[in-house]
């Protein structure tokens, strides 16, 4: 199962955490993890290439792994494009279930 947390403090998107494989197929043919991974890296990468806003991220591929943070905070563009991702993750959720995504937005006080 994929689990993705996107961590907000006061309506701001302050990291993403994504891990696991969605085990709905086998590699190579596993729509679910392929849908979820694409939508992560091209929002990861939107945030990058179409902003000034900066974050640090980590990887993993073995486990799944991607994370990012966003220390300075984001612009409305960049949390923008994290709704559009938002919007696309909870799709996933309920039409594969959450046996294969686990999806949350889960509110912090400080990240």
């Amino acid at each position: 199962m994929i689990r993705v947390t996107v961590l907000k403090e006061k309506d701001k998107t302050k990291a993403i955490r994504c891990s696991g494989h969605a085990g709905f197929d086998s590699y190579g043919k596993d729509i679910v993890c392929s849908s979820v991974s694409i939508l992560v890296i091209n929002t990861l990468n939107s945030i990058e290439v179409l902003t000034d806003d900066s974050m640090q991220t980590s990887t993993k591929e073995e486990d799944g792994i991607i994370n990012a943070d966003f220390p300075k905070g984001l612009s409305h563009d960049a949390e923008v494009l994290i709704s559009a991702m938002v919007l696309g993750l909870q799709q996933i959720q309920d039409t594969y279930g959450k046996r294969y995504l686990e999806f949350q937005i889960q509110e912090v006080t400080q990240c």
